[in-house]
């Protein structure tokens, strides 16, 4: 069971979830770019940093710094790795969704 304020708000499991799917390859732009593929949302790249940030904070998530590339100007891409405590929050989060949806027929409109 969980705290409250335990549980990720919407968007926090979203970003999670595409740093999950991406393995290896999750930066900002493919983590913005998954989201925006798979729920059609437009989300600003800003937010889906502040998100990793808080996630990061939380102990969720780690990053660390790649190699400078030419193709970033010189820049290095700074990748995210999803850690023990966000997959289990991510499953609370999801558990919690479930319990509260059980015997409920949602029906669109």
């Amino acid at each position: 069971m969980t705290k409250q304020g335990d549980l990720l708000g919407p968007l926090e499991q979203i970003v999670l979830l595409a740093v999950y799917r991406l393995g290896s390859n999750a930066y900002g732009m493919t983590v913005r770019r998954e989201i925006e593929e798979r729920t059609g949302r437009n989300i600003s790249i800003g937010a889906v940093y502040a998100t990793l940030d808080r996630l990061q904070s939380k102990g969720f998530v780690n990053s660390l710094t790649g190699e400078p590339t030419p193709e970033r100007g010189g820049r290095a891409k700074r990748f995210f790795r999803i850690q023990a405590a966000g997959r289990r929050a991510l499953q609370q989060s999801q558990d919690a969704v479930r319990q509260m949806a059980d015997g409920l027929d949602i029906q669109p409109g």
